[in-house]
């Protein structure tokens, strides 16, 4: 286990960026300088379940809708998770082509004909560096064409301009095996883009929210000192945030199940980040499930019920702390880009 996304067989992450040393932040005064974005793609190597959940007032979306229970198509190939709000999902038309090169997609007749099913989501990234430097059609492809099952976290991908409220956001990941029950043997993973309007520690004592969900970094309580300090940062001078990722199993679930999961693994979020699903976040999830663990018979006959609820309500205990974990791997993983520093710039004395 690699405590990546990609400990679900047959899924891998691919990033492409542009940052630059010098980047300065915009605001409403001064225009910034510089490259900081990129986009992250979630590939498929066949078509798998997906769902989507969307908890944020501000989301930037595409091809959501497609993913409700009720309607025809039900499985994907890619999600592009990017920077450049709005603008960035244009990114998606290179993930687009290169599936398509590929022969990957809902066939249309011939062979050739095909129509990739990439869905997709943004954060509002646009402050940092120059604001006309956005994701295109190039970063998703390029994205596409280098995913692996081995990635970066931190400042990579879409999290190259993400900010965490005060710090510096980014992207992060986890998995686990689940141990018991009707789900025991099955993966569930996460992947996450932090880019909150919200906190990602305690003001009070600058221990990150979800600090218990990293155990192995050994953090420590920062000291007073460097509380002083963080109280004394300039706050996020954007209403305009978001925290978007990708979460995954081997389990055989249906859509419906799917967005069940997605459900719960906003709780996770809202674990790590203080507020979360703010009307000025965009906080979306997507569920990816690959089908490729065996599926088990059900332990308790339930009449009414779904058959297999003891292995789908596994997979939901799961998945939150798993979303906690990556978001705090995220914010471990980031370095300071532009004057906005990491957490580990502002608690030295926690050991980040």
């Amino acid at each position: 286990m690699r405590d990546l996304l990609s400990d679900v067989a047959g899924l891998t992450v691919g990033h492409h960026h542009v940052l630059d040393p010098e980047v300065t932040l915009s605001d409403e005064h001064h225009d910034g300088v510089g490259r900081a974005t990129g986009c992250t793609v979630v590939m498929t190597d066949a078509p798998v379940t997906a769902a989507v959940d969307v908890r944020g007032g501000g989301p930037g979306t595409r091809e959501t809708d497609l993913l409700d229970p009720s309607h025809a198509v039900q499985q994907i190939d890619a999600v592009l998770l990017t920077g450049g709000s709005a603008y960035g999902l244009a990114a998606a038309d290179g993930v687009m082509r290169h599936l398509e090169e590929h022969r990957r997609g809902v066939r249309m007749g011939r062979d050739d004909r095909v129509v990739p099913i990439v869905p997709g989501a943004v954060i509002f990234d646009l402050p940092m560096g120059d604001w006309s430097v956005r994701p295109d059609a190039e970063f998703g492809r390029a994205a596409a064409a280098t995913a692996s099952a081995d990635f970066a976290l931190g400042c990579v991908g879409a999290g190259t301009g993400a900010r965490a409220g005060l710090l510096k956001g980014g992207v992060g990941s986890a998995s686990t095996r689940i141990e018991t029950g009707a789900a025991a043997g099955l993966v569930v993973s996460a992947l996450m883009v932090v880019n909150p309007v919200g906190s990602v520690f305690d003001p009070a004592t600058g221990v990150l929210w979800s600090a218990s969900s990293v155990p192995e970094v050994g953090l420590r309580i920062p000291s007073a000192d460097d509380v002083r300090a963080a109280a004394e940062l300039a706050p996020k001078d954007t209403s305009l945030n978001t925290t978007i990722g990708v979460v995954a199993t081997d389990a055989q679930l249906t859509e419906s199940e799917c967005r069940r999961v997605a459900v719960a693994a906003h709780d996770g979020l809202a674990r790590a980040i203080r507020p979360a699903h703010s009307p000025l976040d965009g906080d979306t999830i997507f569920a990816i499930a690959t089908g490729r663990a065996a599926a088990r018979p059900a332990e308790v006959d339930m009449p009414m019920m779904m058959p297999d609820l003891a292995v789908l309500d596994g997979v939901c205990a799961a998945v939150a702390p798993v979303v906690e974990r990556a978001i705090a791997r995220a914010i471990l993983a980031a370095t300071a880009v532009a004057g906005v520093p990491a957490y580990r710039d502002v608690f030295p004395s926690s050991g980040a």
